[in-house]
């Protein structure tokens, strides 16, 4: 049969040999290209390019949940399952979900021939068996660190920062549904080869190194957490057993599926010092800032995180640390719409701590420089203009905040 297929390329001029297909995200169909674009998503250097071409294709047999079906060869597992009519959950549910579909938050992961493996990175075969009831599975997802840090996350109270001890310990999950060309971690991003935690290992890797540095916090990072429902979940009540009620348990989060039935499902679980990253307020900036083309979806994510800030303070307030992040750059984003970002918070209201990152140059995006000092520090007294109380931003010489109280 002929079917019209997606392939990837590789534009040999533009490859550096920088290795990060090989190491960090891996095609696991080295074989024949099967489509899933996880390679061309994580490319540093763009050096990937998407074809389509109709060409003729077995079709194999797979068993779906004990039913029979014939699929075409060359396509990966979750677009088999589409083929066969299975419906994925939207991102952020409960069900299994194509989320970042680069193979790192494994929220699209069914049983393959008995074992618990990623849909969206690996190729269909003839004889394939595949099971999509995995609620009874604990669920999996690659994770980074854990690691101490002394400055923390968006929403880590600035008033427990002094410099010099740790303040929190972290971790940072892979995988991620924005496609910033600036990543600023995208090591971990788009990792799709390193070994897959359930929520009890991570929680006790995490409990363990909060134990060691004695932190008064422990939090996620990423990629963006929230991704894997099921996994995030149950890591909140796995390590808020461990941690004990005095110390923070902090999820950062760019906030585009932090519905209010997930955050109350978060908070129930635990979760009590939040960080949302809106990063802008215009959808146009937020499309140039996160890399993502369709304006419907774009316009939905902001809004989410915008919505998730209001919701989290007006039920919250008594419940959950809430912090605010914002992003700064020139070539990205204007000081005037930083201003309006200010007085949109500040309407909620002006004593949420709000934090700005100075976007520098990383991932695809190396032509970008740093924000001077300068720069930032007009920013932070921009947004002190528009009544907020507690404003931090990075800066190359470390974070500067209320005060002017920075880095020695």
């Amino acid at each position: 049969m002929k079917i019209r297929v997606r392939r990837v390329e590789v534009d040999v001029s533009k490859c550096r040999r920088c290795g990060f297909c090989r190491s960090v995200s891996i095609c696991h169909s080295p074989t024949e290209c099967v489509g899933c674009l996880a390679c061309y998503w994580a490319c540093p250097y763009e050096a990937r390019y998407v074809t389509y071409l109709t060409k003729r294709v077995e079709r194999i047999n797979i068993r779906v949940d004990g039913v029979e079906y014939e699929v075409p060869s060359g396509i990966t597992v979750a677009e088999a399952l589409k083929v066969v009519g299975y419906g994925f959950s939207k991102p952020g549910s409960k069900g299994v979900s194509l989320s970042c579909e680069t193979g790192g938050c494994w929220s699209c992961a069914v049983l393959i021939d008995g074992r618990l493996e990623r849909s969206c990175i690996t190729p269909v075969k003839d004889g394939m068996v595949v099971s999509t009831d995995v609620e009874g599975l604990e669920p999996m997802r690659i994770v980074h660190g854990p690691e101490p840090h002394r400055v923390g996350g968006k929403a880590t109270p600035w008033f427990e920062v002094d410099y010099s001890s740790y303040v929190e310990a972290a971790i940072w999950v892979a995988g991620c549904d924005l496609r910033c060309p600036q990543c600023q971690n995208y090591s971990v991003t788009y990792d799709n080869s390193s070994p897959a935690l359930t929520p009890r290992e991570a929680a006790r890797t995490l409990a363990a190194c909060q134990r060691v540095y004695g932190t008064r916090g422990v939090a996620v990072s990423g990629g963006e957490p929230t991704l894997n429902r099921r996994w995030l979940v149950e890591f909140f009540k796995v390590l808020s057993k461990l941690v004990g009620p005095r110390v923070r348990r902090h999820l950062d989060s760019n906030g585009t599926l932090l519905t209010p039935d997930y955050v109350d499902e978060l908070v129930e679980a635990g979760c009590n010092n939040i960080g949302v990253e809106p990063k802008a307020v215009n959808v146009e900036t937020y499309m140039r800032i996160t890399g993502l083309s369709d304006r419907e979806q774009a316009a939905r994510y902001l809004e989410t995180s915008w919505r998730a800030v209001e919701y989290i303070y007006d039920k919250y307030q008594d419940r959950v640390y809430l912090g605010v992040g914002l992003i700064y750059n020139s070539k990205l984003i204007s000081v005037e719409e930083i201003a309006e970002a200010g007085r949109r918070i500040a309407s909620i209201d002006p004593h949420i701590q709000v934090t700005v990152l100075d976007y520098f140059p990383a991932f695809r995006r190396r032509d970008l420089k740093r924000p001077s000092v300068s720069e930032m520090l007009r920013v932070k007294r921009v947004l002190e203009d528009q009544g907020l109380k507690c404003v931090i931003v990075q800066t190359s010489i470390g974070h500067i905040g209320p005060g002017d109280r920075r880095a020695p």
